[in-house]
């Protein structure tokens, strides 16, 4: 397992290589299209993120103080996000989980090319994420 520093770590190198935000936009789309997607029957409203203006669900399993999660949503460049958290977050002990913030984000070049609704999406996913692990 992982740190969250070595995981964002492998993201910022995975993201170093484009300087032009549609670049790293493909990257996202690539990496929502390689996100498992969640059988129909899982997508129930209990596991639905609210305050996102597209579809996103986030499935917690929590095992021995390590969460663990499954998402996907029904836009692409949201399913990269639910993508890039699942990457940096899942499979971290809850207190790692807990303490994370979406700061990497900015260092991968993205967050200040999101719409606003896109950010506030964005912090709904944490913070559900993060609720699971408390």
């Amino acid at each position: 397992m992982n740190t969250l520093a070595a995981r964002i770590a492998t993201l910022e190198e995975e993201f170093a290589p484009f300087d032009d935000p549609l670049d790293r936009y493909e990257v996202l789309i690539d990496k929502g299209r390689d996100l498992p997607p969640l059988p129909e029957g899982e997508k129930q409203e209990v596991f639905r993120v609210k305050g996102c203006q597209s579809q996103v669900w986030i499935i917690p399993r929590l095992e021995d103080d390590v969460l663990h999660f499954a998402g996907d949503s029904d836009a692409l460049i949201t399913r990269g996000l639910v993508a890039l958290l699942h990457q940096a977050l899942s499979g971290l002990p809850v207190e790692e989980v807990r303490e994370a913030d979406l700061g990497f984000m900015e260092r991968l070049g993205l967050y200040g090319h999101l719409s606003p609704t896109r950010k506030n999406g964005l912090s709904a996913m944490l913070d559900r994420i993060r609720a699971y692990s408390a």
